[in-house]
């Protein structure tokens, strides 16, 4: 019982408070969470830009001396917003400076649409559009077709948190449901980390009779497979699953040591 935990290291712009919530309330017993801030307050191409240019690293390097064992880059418009190649090249630097593996959560988001099997899928944000065609480019890059992508048009990043998950599902059944009703698109996929899509994911579904795929959902379950990777399960556990992201879950360059999960975990 004095194995130490597993650790997650997170990290958010400064003013999401939700992603440490969902992760915090979801991650399974015996993971730790540990979180590092990038300045951000402005949900726009602009201060998002800002964050990656002069926010971004010097945050990887203050949560590597906690010595995760996976690291979230945590921000979806912002992975999309230079591309995805940029995206990785990203995840790639976090690694180097953290020690330890990236998740990124466009790129894990991007993996559970094609996991699906989605060949149309429908978006709803809370963003301005020019973030939404990021995400649109993004996604469609894989050649899924992005029939619908609809934002908020909300720029505070601190009042995307305040809308209520009620509202997140009658804004995905406005949006999207003629098209699930005539059979266009195949899924719904609820983006930012800051948006209560994760608690409202069980309502859309049951709205609008489609799988439902969130920013914070997606990312959470790559980041638990990637630390299933890492750590040899208990004996009396099956063998871990596959992770279920292979975008951006970049290694550092040298070799981890496997080590036994968490007696919490047994």
């Amino acid at each position: 019982m004095n194995a130490r935990p597993a650790r997650v290291g997170l990290m958010i712009p400064s003013s999401n408070t939700m992603m440490e919530v969902d992760f915090a309330r979801d991650l399974p017993p015996g993971v730790a969470l540990h979180t590092a801030r990038m300045y951000m307050e402005d949900t726009t191409p602009a201060g998002e830009n800002r964050m990656l240019d002069e926010f971004a690293l010097p945050a990887a390097r203050d949560l590597g001396t906690a010595r995760p064992d996976v690291v979230v880059f945590g921000c979806t418009s912002a992975g999309a917003l230079r591309g995805n190649d940029y995206d990785t090249q990203l995840c790639q630097q976090i690694s180097e400076l953290t020690g330890a593996p990236v998740v990124s959560t466009i790129g894990a988001v991007r993996t559970a649409i094609e996991a699906s099997g989605a060949a149309s899928v429908g978006v709803i944000t809370p963003y301005v559009d020019e973030l939404n065609e990021k995400i649109r480019e993004s996604i469609q890059a894989d050649g899924v077709d992005v029939a619908a992508i609809t934002g908020l048009g909300i720029t505070d990043n601190f009042q995307i948190a305040e809308v209520a998950p009620e509202e997140i599902v009658a804004f995905a059944v406005r949006a999207l449901g003629p098209l699930a009703v005539e059979g266009v698109i195949d899924l719904i996929f609820a983006s930012c980390t800051n948006f209560g899509a994760m608690t409202a994911r069980p309502a859309i579904a049951e709205r609008l009779g489609l799988p439902v795929v969130t920013s914070n959902q997606a990312v959470l379950a790559a980041a638990v497979a990637r630390l299933q990777a890492l750590w040899s399960p208990p004996p009396s556990s099956t063998s871990p699953p596959a992770a279920t992201t292979r975008r951006c879950a970049c290694w550092p360059r040298a070799g981890r040591r496997r080590r036994s999960w968490p007696a919490a975990r047994a």
